[in-house]
């Protein structure tokens, strides 16, 4: 009987987890990995780490070696492109980027794994030299060697990365400069509430925090730099970093398959797209987002991790579905814990839920205790069954465990009630 044979199209968290798993699990499987780039499954989320100088080493940030894919048995093809995929006949063109030699390659099962890019604003001078995409290692290291004493860094978009960013250069006591073109900050995970809290904290800590100011051009100064031309006014700074959101890879199967409107692959109940034969994993395709019931587009790692897993896994037949995400996330700014799970009230209105919400401000344990911490928790739930569909949370305690129980009864269902009376230790 003939070995099935599996292609992972991208070495992301999601390839990695994908082949770990099918290698683990049925190691007489002929597992083949293409990869465009010459390392493997790259943390971007943690540049900003490396940076301030809390991870040493960049390469402290692959989440997997290769060397420990080709010893599971895994065939690791680095710098190989995948040129066109023909879904009908279950094939692929490659380029070897190394020898230019171009073949093609059948599978049983795809995996796609693509992950995303940057995305790329419209902006005149965009390529400019002083503006740096910042998503794959050879960008990191360009970014590193960019860093001079003093330099005052403009970061254009305040997601995550944007967020994190500014706080890194702040922290290193450098000049920066946050530009938002919406009129908060991490305006797809946190409440304007929560943001005006974050802002304010940025500000305390010097980052010059620009709201509902877009971002038009860039162009060189007088003096060498690069000044920053947006709607209201114009900026010099010494570099650049576009944050501006990710766009999935996925052109290689458009109009093969069903997508959402970012390009994002649809999945089904077990990581399957509307073809049987290709499952889609990561930045790539969208996640099923619990409190709504519909496909959402999050790329965050804890998801790739999961959908890759599942991939390996489903490939063999429908074993384990996938449970879907409350897009559960966390981040440290400056001495802050910020959390979040489900909707924020601010996405809840707008997709005109029937909802309330609950602010609690107080101490995150009882004032006869030696310390204690204010925190700020933000409940958003359906008041017709009383469901809990989000929460966040802030405070100087490192509170974000709480967005795990959270996240756990929004995938479960649960109400208003049951927190109330559900057993947690006092």
């Amino acid at each position: 009987m003939a070995r099935m044979k599996v292609i992972i199209v991208g070495s992301t968290h999601a390839g990695t987890a994908a082949a770990r798993q099918i290698l683990t699990r049925h190691p007489e499987t002929e597992v083949t990995i293409y990869e465009r780039n010459n390392n493997i499954s790259f943390v971007s989320s943690g540049i900003y780490l490396y940076l301030t100088g809390v991870i040493k080493h960049l390469e402290e940030m692959f989440y997997a070696a290769p060397a420990d894919l080709v010893k599971l048995g895994a065939q690791l093809k680095t710098q190989h492109n995948v040129l066109r995929i023909d879904s009908e006949q279950q094939t692929m063109q490659v380029v070897d980027m190394q020898t230019g030699r171009v073949f093609i390659d059948r599978y049983d099962k795809l995996i796609m794994a693509t992950g995303s890019s940057v995305v790329v604003p419209p902006i005149m001078g965009i390529d400019h030299a002083k503006v740096l995409l910042c998503k794959n290692y050879e960008q990191a290291k360009q970014l590193y060697r960019s860093l001079g004493e003093k330099q005052h860094v403009a970061v254009i978009g305040a997601g995550y990365m944007g967020t994190e960013f500014a706080e890194s250069y702040a922290s290193m006591e450098q000049p920066v400069t946050l530009f938002q073109s919406h009129d908060q900050i991490l305006n797809n995970y946190i409440s304007t509430e929560m943001s005006t809290k974050a802002v304010g904290l940025l500000r305390e800590h010097h980052v010059d925090v620009h709201l509902n100011e877009r971002v038009t051009g860039f162009t060189s100064s007088d003096d060498g730099r690069l000044q920053i031309e947006t709607v209201q006014d114009d900026y010099v700074v010494d570099l650049a970093i576009v944050c501006t959101g990710f766009v999935p890879n996925t052109e290689l199967l458009r109009g093969q398959v069903e997508m959402d409107r970012h390009g994002a692959l649809i999945i089904n109940d077990y990581v399957q797209t509307s073809n049987p034969q290709i499952y889609a994993a990561g930045d790539a395709c969208v996640v099923n987002f619990n409190p709504t019931g519909q496909p959402a587009y999050t790329p965050l790692a804890t998801n790739a991790l999961r959908q890759g897993a599942l991939a390996g896994i489903n490939v063999f037949g429908n074993i384990q579905p996938y449970m879907g995400t409350q897009a559960t996330s966390a981040m440290k700014l400056f001495d802050y814990t910020l959390a979040t799970t489900g909707l924020t009230y601010d996405a809840a209105m707008k997709d005109k839920l029937p909802i309330r919400r609950a602010i609690y401000v107080g101490d995150w344990r009882p004032s006869y205790m030696p310390t204690t911490a204010k925190v700020t928790i933000e409940l958003v739930y359906r008041y017709d069954n009383r469901q809990i569909l989000g929460a966040q949370f802030w405070s100087e305690h490192d509170i974000a465990q709480a967005a795990n129980t959270i996240s756990v009864m929004i995938q479960n269902g649960n109400t208003i009630d049951d927190l109330a009376y559900v057993d947690m230790f006092f």
